[in-house]
Order: structure tokens, then C-alpha cells, then sequence
């Protein structure tokens, strides 16, 4: 299907489903307003504007910038009583405003205490002060003189403080969770914090903050605002968390300092969203953070816990305020960029960068284990299609890295009863351009032998292409190129994909499941496509054979195991049997490596591919090639590919070596995917039926 999908109307069921809390998402903005120096009710103004406008856009929590309530370059104005006063009021003001507002606030202010000036951030929800946690790290250098104001967070815990009429917690040791919508728990720091070789948000991710907050001044010069993107990026990677920054913007004195008002949001190490730095508006920068997804790459991350128990478990040490967050479950769209292959990146400069490493890794690990082999020649069963013709690429690159001749490989064509014209042309034009040594076997005289030793009807001309009269045909295939393997002292390289080893698209044992080395089997087939493009584009391989490379990727995906239609000499389609492949490489991904139920991979599908005239594909994807599947379409693909998931697993405890080549992951059973093989896909289907969209 081509072309925009309309989102279906099934009124309340549909908005449910759609609504972004019902997937573990939560909305998140950094705000960046225009301050006033040293005018704090001015301030709380501004403060209350973005926050209105967060609470329309159906933002669930909003960060604003360091001391936000009172400006940040005030110097020693910050000692002046009139100041604090008129901050104490500007929280008020806030705090009363926010009565009717949905978001969790997390509003700067100098606050005192006991004789002493804190620098601090105040969780505000509805009207609540939930607590104060006061910036631990005190930048005293260069151009900051923090410490000739502000006394320092550290050791600061178990306290309260009283501002703005409610005694409230106040310490280092606050993290805010909100009862009612799940992984939803906030910790803060402050500026300077995040900069601290331990920054004391590490501490709240381990005692359980899945989002971190970061509320900042930190005026620019050049070259820094790289280095709090860098920062920002590592500490939500190394925290497993999402990461929200805030610095302070126009507004802010330009006595001796300048400010760019510089906001990201991060997920995981991703940037979700950055701002327009500079901006002469208010700014509210929004991203819709995966905080489901925080939780489960912390559970299968057994070093989040190791750290947590060396850290004497700061659970045990950190207060948490829970809070009535009362989440709208409204369907407000996904305020994130949705990768339609997420094997694939869909920037050139990190497509380059990730086609490069793919395609090296596997030529690195064909080259070790020939070397290991101690045989003499690479065996290739060459089909023509899509992933025989990467696996011989690979190969060919491999003897240039060993400095063997090309014809180190044996490339065969095994032509069985459906085998097309063209194909077959493919391969042997391939094997002659890259210098292999090339014969062909045509199997199809032992394989009527075969099919009429099993009393098959095939054999005497019937048209029965049943499952034996296609493994019969892949089986033998196998079979051949394994002895041809002992017959000239080489070993088999397997050809088989990921997403097939996915499906369980193989035939087991003696079949293309099977090989001596299956360099193939850690990469998907979107990106085998996107790796032989980038051959191509590379200049890998001269103009010609860039040219036959570039014909096998316009060659319609089949095994070509059962004749053409005798009507329509439509050729057997395996898209058309068990689905497209990129819909089932987004199931894939998104259950291997995140964990994700069903009914969420089917809400995020429909947000990747229900327009197809959305932006992100990926750099020189072919126009003809872009499609949009609606809902149903999504659904009736995902739980296909969960039955032959689940179905597929004894084909996978049995697979041969390969390489891991993808972040997404790998199948093999010694590697990231351990699974019962009798284990059955009734969990995923029934809650699929169960919380996915309606039928």
C-alpha cells in the first residue's frame, strides 16, 4: 500500500489505544523563557505562560532553567532580602497558577534557610509543592562565584523547608513519582551537577528515577554548547535514563556573559529534541520520552544493578514523594521521530558510518574463521537474489583482506525447477565480475529422483508444490554445496539473513538454515539492502559490477522454489506469502531488543509507517519504494510474524556460527536470544487482542 493512511475512527476504543500514557511514554518539555533581571514577578509570569502552554500540548512535566524565578546573573543581588522576598512571592504565584495545570513543574529559585541561600529546583504539581532539592556542586572558577552566595546540597538530606506557606521535603535525596501513571519518577540536579565526575543524578537513576532533570543557566561561549550535548547524551546513557536540559536564554544580564538558551531532551544516549539557540521568544521545546523502554533496558542490564549495590543501594537513602499526576490518556500524537527500520539509520552521515562497520565486521569475521578453517576455499551457493549476492561481496572483500585470489571462491548456481532467467543471469554475470571461480549444478535431475523415491505426485508432473516439493529442492541444494565443501577442502558460507532466521523462512538442517559459517545471519534484510547500496556508492567494486548489484536490488524477493503462474507468469513471492520485511524487521527489532508488548510495537508501527510522505527515510531510499500500511494491515502482519517468531525458535537453537553485526541484536542461541523452542506466541497474540488497537 502506497501513499498516506487515514487513521481509523473507532472513537474512544481507537483514543485509548493511541494515547501515549497507554504505552509507557511520558511528555516532557525544557522551557526556556524570557526573563527580566531581577524581577521575579515578571518571571512567574513567564514561567506561568510556557507552563499553560506545556499543559495544552499535553505535556505531563516541564523543566525551566536555573534560578529561572529570580534570574541568574545577579551577582551579589542575590543577597538582597527585597530579591528573596519577591522570589518567595513569584513561587506563590506559580504554585497557585498551577492549581488548574496538568504538568509536574520543576521551577529554579534561590530559596533561604536556617542563614543560608540555596540554589534550588522546586517539584510543583497542582498547586503542591512536592520538595525542594538544592544544586550540590557550587561552580567557584573562572566566571562563576557561586560559593560567595550559595551554600553547597552536599549532605544535605532528610530535611524540610517552608517557602511560600507549605513546609515541604528539602534535600539532595528527593526523587518525585507520580502514583498514577507508571515509570513516571523524576530526580533532578542542577547545572554544575551534571558536570561532576559523579553527577548526583547517577545516584537518583539507581535509587529509581527513570527521568532525569537538569535545570541550567550555563552561559555560552564557543565550543560549549557541543560539550553539554556530549554531556547530556552520556549521563542519560550511563544513568539508563531520559534526560531533560534546560539553560537559561534571552533575558538573562549580558554584563560580562552571553546565553543561548540551549534545551535538549535525550533518551538512552538518543537525542530526542534540541532548541533554536538564541531564540528572542519563549521556547518550549517538547519530545515524548519511552520511559517503559528505561525501565526494561535497566532489567536486562544486569550492571544498572551491580552499580545500585555498590552505591549501597541509594534506594534505601532517597526519599520519593509520590504524587496524584492524574495523566489525561488523551490520543495527542508521538512527539518523537519514529525510525520506519530502525536497522537502518535514516541520516547519511550515520548511515555511511554504520554500512561501513556492518560490512567490515562481517568481512573481519569471514576472514578469521578462514584463517581458523585451515582449508583452502570459501563455498557459496549463488542464487542471484538479494543475500547470496552479499554473501559473496562479503567474501570477495574478505580474500582482498587475506591477499588470496578471488577464485579462493567457489561460487556455484544451483538452478531447481523454478529458477528464473534472469536470476540465474544475475548470478553468473556476479561470479564473473568479482573473479570467482564459477560452475553450475543443475539440480533438478536428483531432484525428481527424490520427489519419485518419496512417491510424490510432483514426480510424475502433478502440480503439488507442497512444502516437500520446495525442501526437496532447498535441501539439495545444501546438501550439494557440502559436499562440494569436504570435495575441495573448504567450508560452506551460509547466506541466510536474520530476518529470515525471524520468520523461520528456512529449510532446517540440510537447508539454508544450515552452513559451516552463517555470515549473513546477524544482519537483516533491510539492511543487507542499504549494505549493498552503500557498496555501490562506495565504489567497493567497479562501475560494472556496481551495475549488477544495483539489478539485484530490483529483483523481486522469491526462493524460487515453486514454477511461475501459469496465467499471470507472476513468480513466487515471499513478501506476498509471509509479509513485507520491513514491517517484519520493525516487529523484530522493537520485541529483540526492547522487550516491547505487542499492542506498543503496533502503536509505534502505525506512527512509522501510516504516511508515507512523512520525512525520515533513509538518504537515497527509492522513491517508488516508499509505502504506508494502515492499522490493519500492521495488525494482521505483527501477528504473523508472532506466531512464526515463537514457532521458529528449534531452527535457531541449531544455527551455526556468524557474527553479531547490529545494535538491534542477534538470534543465535549463544548470544543475545536464549528461548525454549516448545515455547508458544498465545501470551503476545492474547495481548495483542487484549490492549492493541480495536478491530
Amino acid at each position: 500500500m502506497r501513499g498516506d493512511v487515514t487513521q481509523p475512527e473507532f472513537g474512544e476504543v481507537w483514543r485509548e489505544f493511541a494515547a501515549i500514557h497507554s504505552h509507557g511514554l511520558a511528555r516532557v518539555a525544557a522551557a526556556t523563557p524570557l526573563v527580566v533581571t531581577a524581577q521575579p514577578a515578571r518571571n512567574a509570569e513567564a514561567t506561568v505562560a510556557l507552563a499553560r502552554q506545556g499543559d495544552t500540548g499535553g505535556v505531563d512535566v516541564v523543566v525551566f532553567p536555573e534560578l529561572g524565578l529570580s534570574s541568574y546573573a545577579l551577582d551579589d543581588l542575590h543577597l538582597q532580602d527585597a530579591l528573596l522576598g519577591a522570589v518567595e512571592q513569584a513561587v506563590d504565584t506559580v504554585c497557585r497558577a498551577s492549581r488548574e495545570l496538568a504538568p509536574l513543574l520543576l521551577v529554579g529559585a534561590p530559596l533561604r534557610r536556617l542563614g543560608r541561600l540555596y540554589n534550588t529546583a522546586l517539584a510543583i504539581s497542582r498547586g503542591r509543592i512536592l520538595g525542594v532539592v538544592p544544586k550540590t556542586f557550587l561552580p567557584n572558577y573562572r566566571e562563576y562565584y557561586e560559593k560567595r552566595w550559595f551554600a553547597s546540597g552536599a549532605g544535605v538530606t532528610g530535611l524540610e523547608i517552608t517557602v511560600a506557606g507549605q513546609t515541604v521535603p528539602f534535600g539532595t535525596d528527593l526523587i518525585f513519582e507520580a502514583a498514577d501513571l507508571p515509570d513516571l519518577v523524576v530526580g533532578v540536579e542542577i547545572c554544575e551537577d551534571y558536570w561532576a565526575p559523579i553527577p548526583p543524578s547517577s545516584y537518583a537513576a539507581m535509587a529509581g528515577a527513570t527521568l532525569l532533570a537538569n535545570l541550567s543557566a550555563s552561559n555560552i561561549v564557543v565550543g560549549k554548547a557541543a560539550d553539554r550535548a556530549q554531556l547530556c547524551a552520556a549521563q542519560s546513557a550511563r544513568a539508563m535514563a531520559g534526560y531533560v536540559y534546560s539553560a537559561a536564554g534571552t533575558g538573562e544580564s549580558t554584563t560580562d556573559l552571553a546565553w543561548d538558551g540551549q534545551s535538549t531532551i535525550h533518551e538512552l544516549g538518543d537525542l530526542l529534541a534540541e532548541s533554536e539557540r538564541f531564540a528572542d521568544s519563549p521556547q518550549l521545546l517538547v519530545a515524548d520520552v519511552d520511559l517503559a523502554r528505561v525501565r526494561q533496558e535497566r532489567m536486562r542490564t544486569g550492571t544498572f544493578n551491580d552499580a545500585a549495590v555498590l552505591a549501597g543501594q541509594p534506594e534505601r537513602s532517597f526519599r520519593t514523594v509520590r504524587f496524584s499526576h492524574r495523566p489525561h490518556r488523551r490520543d495527542v500524537g508521538l512527539r518523537r521521530h519514529q525510525r520506519r527500520f530502525p536497522f537502518v539509520p535514516d541520516t547519511r552521515e550515520r548511515l555511511d558510518l554504520d554500512c561501513y562497520e556492518a560490512f567490515n565486521i562481517q568481512v573481519h569475521g569471514l576472514a578469521r574463521r578462514f584463517r581458523a578453517t585451515g582449508g583452502g576455499r570459501m563455498v557459496i551457493g549463488v542464487s542471484g537474489g538479494l543475500d547470496s549476492t552479499h554473501a559473496l561481496i562479503v567474501a570477495a572483500k574478505a580474500c582482498d583482506r587475506l591477499g588470496v585470489p578471488r577464485t579462493t571462491i567457489l561460487g556455484y548456481t544451483l538452478p531447481g525447477f523454478a529458477t528464473s532467467d534472469e536470476t540465474k543471469a544475475n548470478a553468473w554475470a556476479l561470479m564473473r565480475a568479482l573473479g570467482v571461480e564459477a560452475a553450475e549444478i543443475d539440480i533438478r535431475p536428483a531432484a525428481r529422483q527424490l520427489l519419485a523415491d518419496l512417491g510424490h505426485p510432483a514426480a510424475e508432473g502433478a502440480a503439488a508444490y507442497d512444502v516437500t516439493y520446495e525442501n526437496v529442492q532447498a535441501g539439495l541444494r545444501t546438501d550439494y554445496l557440502f559436499r562440494l565443501a569436504n570435495h575441495h577442502g573448504g567450508f560452506v558460507v551460509g547466506t541466510g539473513d536474520l530476518s529470515e532466521l525471524a520468520l523461520g523462512w528456512c529449510t532446517y538442517g540440510v537447508g539454508d538454515q544450515m552452513s559451516h559459517y552463517a555470515v549473513n545471519a546477524g544482519v537483516p534484510k533491510t539492511l543487507i539492502q542499504y549494505l549493498i547500496r552503500w557498496a555501490v556508492g562506495h565504489d567497493q567494486f567497479d562501475e560494472d559490477t556496481g551495475k549488477l548489484l544495483t539489478a539485484v536490488l530490483d529483483t523481486e524477493i522469491s526462493p524460487e522454489l515453486v514454477p511461475a503462474d501459469a496465467e499471470t507468469g507472476a513468480i513466487q513471492s515471499t513478501q506476498d506469502r509471509i509479509g513485507p520485511y520491513e514491517l517484519h524487521d520493525f516487529f523484530l527489532y522493537h520485541l529483540l531488543r526492547h522487550g516491547l508488548a505487542p499492542s506498543k510495537i503496533a502503536f509505534l508501527a502505525w506512527h512509522a509507517w501510516h504516511d508515507a510522505g512523512s520525512s525520515g527515510w533513509p538518504a537515497g531510499f527509492p522513491d517508488a519504494e516508499r509505502h504506508a500500511y494502515d492499522m490493519t494491515t500492521i495488525v494482521r502482519w505483527l501477528r504473523e510474524f508472532l506466531h512464526r517468531f515463537m514457532a521458529s525458535q528449534f531452527k535457531r537453537s541449531a544455527l551455526p556460527n556468524g557474527p553479531k553485526v547490529s545494535f538491534g541484536g542477534t538470534l543465535s542461541p549463544r548470544g543475545d536470544w536464549r528461548a525454549p523452542s516448545d515455547a508458544s506466541a498465545a501470551a503476545w497474540l492474547a495481548e495483542l487482542d487484549r490492549n492493541g488497537p480495536p478491530r
